[in-house]
């Protein structure tokens, strides 16, 4: 945090009170902390949709089955379509889409984002065959165990109707703006849509047959292969007609894919143990017929970190005289003591509950007034009345953590990964972790006895 010079006293006065104030904010705390939880999954989806194939949306989930709109428009690229968007988060913080940028050309585009909301055109890179006379489509990251970063997408050197094949790049710096040239990984011509994962020492590749449109499964003990395919025809049971397979990686260990039957204008999962046997498709809820060629990015928000339940205050561990409250509907570290005023005591006072988008995270609810609710709205902090959307749910949950500053507790946002609630300049707000030592700071807490 950012201290005003006039405020630098506050630093030694904190000094002084520490001791005092240690001894008797937990004094009373009743209850016991809620039981520790493990990780909890959040499931980031970028899609194209059939109302517009120039527009990327996205959703979220809990469960990598219900998926709520988070932003709906929330990529438009400065030219060309955004069909099938693949996204990851890089080792740079950043989360980053590949995209197809037209049905004919010889280009696929990068967009990057800080919240995965709202995105910034980086560029388009040339890696397709025979210029604006092929097709370049579909490109699908995959990270490989050997920290590698790759594109691998299909191109066809006669257009539309050409012999699709898959080929990869692989970036050659850490920003991920500059790529080998193209190679082919191996898989026979007429495949399309490659979605690729290791799971040990295997690779394993999920691709349209583009001749018989059926999903196929193959695998190789390399990326460049030699490919043996596994699974051919109707193998796993779903029919004909299928594109666009993309996988996710459940909390379990079991595997998730999801495909389009874009005949039908349907969407449907299917999930597997070890990626060889699956189960029956399933219509995936609310978004069938809505959404088109996605893939699902699932990231772990908070730890083993138990945090008390029930009416509970919240004091700045790096200014240990204030604590969280709310004035004016908005949020503040300030200083509140047991000789403060009740309307004082009572608004730096919340009911810790469980997380309104997940019940492993957590909520905090006023007592004055009751029932309203601590969300981030515009990475500010803010008191406000749930409307009921996902959104706000969403907004208003946060998972513990242990103490980033080595001591406390501190809250990571459900849906802004690698956002922490910390204080600046004394307001609340929700900011990444830059690992600096003042977020660290800023972002620690004590949980302690009420004060209201």
């Amino acid at each position: 945090m950012h201290i005003p010079s006039k405020a630098r006293w506050r630093r030694y006065l904190a000094a002084a009170v520490t001791g005092v104030l240690a001894g008797t904010a937990l004094t009373g705390l009743t209850g016991q902390p809620a039981a520790a939880v493990g990780p909890t999954p959040h499931y980031l989806m970028t899609a194209f949709t059939n109302s517009s194939e120039s527009n990327m949306y996205v959703y979220d989930s809990a469960n990598a089955t219900d998926y709520s709109l988070i932003r709906a428009n929330a990529y438009t690229p400065p030219s060309g379509l955004i069909r099938d968007p693949s996204v990851i988060r890089h080792t740079d913080g950043y989360y980053y889409i590949v995209y197809t940028t037209n049905w004919t050309g010889n280009t696929i585009g990068f967009a990057r984002s800080t919240d995965h909301v709202t995105w910034t055109f980086l560029r388009n890179v040339t890696v397709g065959l025979n210029g604006a006379t092929g097709s370049t489509w579909a490109p699908e990251w995959f990270k490989d165990t050997d920290g590698s970063v790759n594109v691998i997408f299909s191109a066809s050197s006669t257009g539309t109707a050409g012999q699709f094949q898959p080929y990869k790049i692989t970036a050659t710096n850490g920003d991920l703006s500059a790529w080998s040239a193209r190679t082919a990984i191996g898989i026979p011509a007429n495949h399309i849509d490659t979605f690729v994962v290791k799971s040990g020492s295997t690779y394993h590749a999920f691709a349209k047959n583009e001749t018989t449109k059926y999903i196929e499964h193959a695998t190789a003990g390399s990326l460049t292969g030699p490919w043996t395919f596994t699974g051919t025809g109707n193998w796993a049971g779903w029919g004909s007609g299928l594109e666009g397979p993309a996988l996710v990686q459940l909390p379990s260990g079991s595997w998730r894919l999801y495909f389009d039957q874009y005949g039908a204008g349907r969407y449907y999962y299917a999930d597997s143990g070890n990626l060889n046997t699956w189960s029956a498709k399933t219509e995936l809820p609310a978004l069938s017929g809505t959404v088109r060629h996605f893939t699902v990015l699932r990231e772990n928000v908070g730890d083993s970190t138990a945090v008390p339940t029930g009416n509970r205050s919240l004091r700045s561990v790096n200014f240990p005289d204030r604590y969280v409250r709310h004035r004016n509907s908005l949020g503040y570290v300030e200083p509140v003591s047991a000789g403060s005023s009740v309307t004082d005591r009572q608004d730096a006072t919340f009911t810790i509950g469980a997380g309104l988008a997940n019940g492993n995270c957590y909520t905090f609810q006023s007592i004055n007034p009751a029932g309203r609710y601590l969300r981030h709205s515009n990475n500010r902090l803010v008191l406000a009345a749930n409307d009921g959307t996902a959104t706000f749910r969403n907004d208003a949950t946060f998972c513990g953590r242990a103490g980033l500053s080595g001591s406390g507790i501190s809250f990571e946002s459900y849906n802004y990964p690698g956002f922490y609630l910390r204080h600046y300049n004394y307001e609340m707000r929700i900011d990444r972790n830059d690992g600096s030592t003042a977020l660290k700071a800023d972002a620690s807490y004590t949980v302690t006895a009420p004060l209201g």
